[in-house]
């Protein structure tokens, strides 16, 4: 029996994962210009998201130098929904931030909560979808630039429900991270993450959040988020939030390699001699929370390589670097995975 040759390869330390111009950030200060967003008693939404992503840049471009942010406004100005969305996708954003000040009739409700893109419980989070994505009635035309989509009509949203985003389980993640130096180290009232139809979310092509800093409708909340010192800690928790999750990105690279053997191991992975710079892709197949050996029926007979993520061991081929390559084998690898989806790697 010939004995299988394992090799480890390095994890990457976040600083690797986070090399010069392979990882962008895009800080997108909801509202601006002529839509002030929320208006409270002594302030508008539009200053303090702006205030808020700042800060945020400044702290992300000192504590992580190779960072590489971009704002989808520094200034107040008013830019549409989809033009945000392009701006991350021009930029080939690694993450997006949409930065929101949240609002209520009653002056009772107060916390933080962190959205995704989703329609788990829409009809409970359609209030905020619907305000958020008003503003494209701002625009010119707007249904013209947004394929007839009436963010007013409930009608419009069930478009949600038919369309996959394939970076769900980043977002959710790097949300998790968000509520937690919120709520845990800040002990903000903690409203939760949630799901709900974001425009904005579901066009950028990235791992995506839509966070809500507070209640501009409570009064002692305004009082509280016009305070440059809850900006500056609500600022940093977010940067710290940023920092757990590209670390937990880097502990998912780490992955063995094995010779072919006669005997099959117990969890199949792709050879990979040392990291590639620049990103990867591939399409993600399955997930188990027990290795999977190579002729397990849910791998389907193919050649899977495979990361940990916390519980779960996530299987995935059709690796490289040419996104649109990795495209076309998705649609071959529906007939056998209809809920494939693609997922970024070697970052």
């Amino acid at each position: 029996m010939r004995r299988y040759l394992f090799v480890l390869i390095a994890c990457m330390t976040c600083l690797s994962v986070m090399a010069a111009t392979s990882y962008t950030v895009v800080l997108d200060a909801g509202h601006g210009g002529k839509d002030p967003g929320a208006v409270g008693k002594i302030s508008q939404e539009k200053d303090l998201n702006l205030s808020l992503a700042l800060k945020v840049g400044a702290l992300l471009k000192e504590q992580y130098p190779d960072v590489k942010v971009v704002y989808t406004r520094s200034t107040d100005v008013f830019i549409p929904l989809q033009e945000r969305a392009d701006i991350a996708n021009k930029a080939n954003a690694d993450l997006f931030i949409s930065i929101h000040t949240n609002s209520a009739e009653s002056k009772t409700p107060s916390g933080v909560e962190t959205f995704i893109l989703g329609t788990d419980k829409m009809e409970k989070n359609l209030d905020v979808a619907m305000r958020e994505n008003a503003v494209m009635k701002l625009e010119a035309d707007y249904k013209t630039t947004y394929q007839g989509f009436d963010p007013n009509s409930i009608d419009s949203y069930i478009m949600f429900e038919l369309m996959q985003n394939s970076y769900m389980d980043q977002s959710l993640q790097f949300a998790t991270q968000v509520q937690n130096r919120l709520t845990g180290h800040l002990n903000r009232e903690d409203r939760g993450v949630r799901q709900a139809a974001f425009w904005v979310l579901l066009k950028t092509a990235c791992p995506s959040i839509l966070f809500e800093m507070g209640f501009i409708s409570n009064p002692d909340e305004e009082r509280f988020l016009n305070k440059e010192s809850s900006l500056r800690e609500m600022a940093q928790a977010l940067v710290d939030a940023f920092g757990a999750y590209t670390h937990k990105q880097a502990v998912k690279k780490e992955a063995l390699s094995v010779e072919p053997a006669e005997e099959e191991p117990d969890i199949p992975v792709m050879v990979s001699e040392q990291p590639v710079k620049g990103p990867r892709y591939a399409v993600q197949v399955c997930a188990s929370k027990t290795p999977l050996k190579a002729s397990d029926p849910k791998l389907k007979g193919h050649k899977c390589g495979c990361f940990q993520a916390g519980e779960w061991y996530k299987y995935y081929t059709a690796e490289d670097s040419d996104r649109k390559k990795v495209e076309a084998a998705q649609k071959k690898l529906k007939k056998d995975f209809p809920d494939c989806w693609i997922i970024t790697l070697n970052r």
